[in-house]
């Protein structure tokens, strides 16, 4: 647990897919059908809080990359995409490739 209380990882997305992360103890913020539309504020809140990383279903993590970005962009925490029982878009591995490409300058992943 960091300083506040708070654990320094959370998860996010459907119930199935945060469940487990629950049982291990990091804080899960549930999202329904409903509730989608509010993912900038949820992540905001998150990164306000200390959460150095956030694991976010990777539906979400496709659907909202635009307030994914933002938020790693001005914040210091990691959101990382986790597939969920549907199996993987294949979100994670251009996120790594993104950020390597950024922090190195090329993409080292190149394919020949």
């Amino acid at each position: 647990m960091s300083d506040n209380g708070r654990a320094p990882m959370a998860a996010v997305g459907s119930y199935e897919s945060i469940l487990p992360f629950k049982a291990i103890g990091l804080d899960v913020e549930v999202i329904e059908d409903g509730n989608g539309e509010n993912i900038g504020q949820i992540l905001n809140r998150y990164a306000r809080s200390g959460c150095a990383v956030l694991f976010l279903e990777e539906e979400l993590f496709v659907k909202y990359r635009a307030e994914v970005d933002d938020v790693n962009e001005h914040n210091d925490i990691s959101v990382i995409p986790v597939p969920n029982q549907k199996g993987s878009m294949g979100a994670g591995l251009e996120a790594i490739r993104k950020n390597v490409e950024r922090a190195v300058g090329m993409d080292i992943f190149g394919e020949k």
